[in-house]
């Protein structure tokens, strides 16, 4: 029998003071079994720090969701899809291979890619020639010490506050904080 996903709530309150967007969210964060804490709290990172575009891109009109990802290679982590179901928005958290990368490229408008821990420049150094070409890729290094501190937020029922100015995130919950400032590799 196979162990099923653990399940998180997320009331996330969002002040993007860059981009002007203030919104609150309540979001289900489905676990997959194999996934850390610290990797579903980037993909909440990344969702929160990308929130903007469901107004600037979609003018309001869209769905900004969390993918199945790693129980579906054929789904973002996060993505953001207009109104007529065009995805907008793909968003990839870890280490991905080339080839799905480049084939998410093809599907979206715009691929981020969020890597993190200490064998992130080790998995960059070996893909960064196969992902030169896409034009529509961003990679972003997430701080291992950061990381490792926002999986410290994890809680099955959460209330955080997410702040974005000048490019970095601080995400909060009632007892402590994480700032949260990625290093662009493409």
């Amino acid at each position: 029998m196979a162990i099923k996903s653990t399940i998180f709530k997320a009331n996330l309150q969002i002040a993007d003071i860059d981009h002007g967007y203030y919104a609150d969210h309540a979001m289900t964060l489905a676990r997959h079994p194999s996934e850390t804490d610290e990797r579903m709290m980037i993909r909440l990172a990344a969702l929160a720090m990308n929130a903007y575009q469901l107004q600037s891109v979609c003018g309001g009109d869209g769905t900004l969701a969390f993918g199945e990802g790693m129980s579906n290679p054929d789904e973002p982590d996060v993505w953001l899809r207009d109104y007529t179901g065009r995805t907008r928005l793909w968003i990839e958290v870890g280490q991905p291979e080339d080839k799905p990368v480049i084939k998410a490229c093809g599907k979206a408008d715009q691929v981020l890619v969020y890597c993190f821990n200490h064998a992130a420049e080790i998995w960059w150094r070996g893909m960064q020639a196969k992902l030169v070409r896409p034009q529509n890729l961003n990679v972003l290094r997430v701080p291992t010490e950061a990381s490792q501190e926002l999986a410290a937020l994890a809680q099955r029922s959460m209330q955080l506050q997410a702040t974005i100015q000048e490019g970095s995130l601080t995400l909060s919950d009632a007892s402590r904080s994480v700032h949260l400032e990625c290093e662009r590799w493409k």
